[in-house]
């Protein structure tokens, strides 16, 4: 987003507000606060995606451009993302992707054939990285050519058959931390990136997509599930169905300690009240994922008849 900047500011376009859906990465507000924009709110549609009209309503001269999370933290593919992004750059602006979940889509989607212009690759999670093990924001950055004259310094460059660094770059925005960086961690995804090749990196976003939509299926109707259609890499439910009891999402979270799982990511994202996101992974194998169903079923059954054992959860 400081390269957007300064890419806007080299053309003499002071503009100050970016667009961020209710469904982007929590970081992306944060982001734009960061980078000295005001954040405008976009509220998703009943299909838990960005809506084009309401991106065409607040899409004027004062925006830079749009942050976007696809797939979305609903577990949902921005299917008008290719429409959003001519409405934002008619208008002049810049479409920014966070990569956070690109493991549900790497080697099937073309980000750029989309009309994103700018992505940030998390190497967490899809690049077998820790979360936090290389520190907030670490991963490449991937742009378009417009905004290329803006990359960090130092770049590598090839000169007659030999890489080099490179600071002589007058429109970069400088250097955005210590010149190593996150070394070990980029070279850990570079590894794993070379061992998976195209049709393991593909193989494994399709996993991700299966195993989140059979794990949305065994669910149905045990708890509520807002959004009622094919998910990609993860699924949402809500403790809806549960509240009739006093049950809450962190109950079912502390006792599914008990039944010796790590409990999903809860109360995120915060345009579904009460959220389960649960989100399986290339790696989990049916056995496992069916023993987790099972084992939510019982706690949703425990829900109705023993409210108190999840109140009192988890018991160890």
């Amino acid at each position: 987003m400081m390269m957007v900047k300064a890419c806007l500011q080299a053309r003499g376009d002071k503009r100050s507000k970016v667009l961020v859906p209710d469904t982007a990465h929590g970081t992306n507000c944060s982001t734009s606060t960061v980078a000295s924009f005001q954040m405008v709110g976009l509220t998703s549609n009943e299909r838990g995606v960005i809506d084009p009209e309401q991106v065409a309503e607040k899409m004027d001269e004062g925006v830079a451009g749009i942050m976007v999370t696809n797939p979305n933290t609903l577990g949902l593919f921005e299917e008008n993302l290719a429409e959003i992004a001519e409405i934002v750059h008619r208008k002049g602006g810049f479409v920014y992707c966070d990569g956070a979940n690109l493991n549900a889509v790497m080697g099937i989607v073309k980000l750029g054939h989309l009309g994103v212009d700018v992505v940030h690759i998390n190497l967490h999670k899809t690049f077998s990285t820790p979360h936090g093990g290389g520190g907030p924001g670490a991963g490449p950055v991937a742009v378009k050519k417009e905004l290329a004259p803006y990359l960090p310094v130092p770049v590598i460059e090839l000169d007659d058959g030999t890489y080099r660094l490179t600071y002589e770059r007058p429109h970069s925005i400088g250097k955005v931390r210590s010149f190593y960086g996150n070394f070990a961690i980029l070279l850990r995804a570079y590894a794993y990136i070379l061992s998976m090749g195209p049709e393991g990196l593909r193989r494994a976003s399709e996993m991700a997509v299966l195993n989140a939509n059979y794990v949305m299926h065994g669910l149905k109707g045990a708890y509520h599930l807002p959004f009622d259609r094919p998910c990609m890499h993860e699924c949402v439910f809500t403790d809806r169905l549960q509240e009739k009891s006093h049950v809450s999402t962190l109950d079912i979270a502390k006792r599914l300690i008990d039944y010796g799982f790590h409990p999903p990511t809860i109360y995120f994202p915060l345009v579904v009240k009460g959220a389960l996101m649960m989100e399986p992974t290339e790696t989990e194998s049916k056995e496992n994922l069916d023993r987790f169903i099972r084992t939510m079923i019982q706690i949703a059954r425990e829900a109705e008849q023993q409210p108190d054992l999840l109140r009192q959860a988890p018991r160890g």
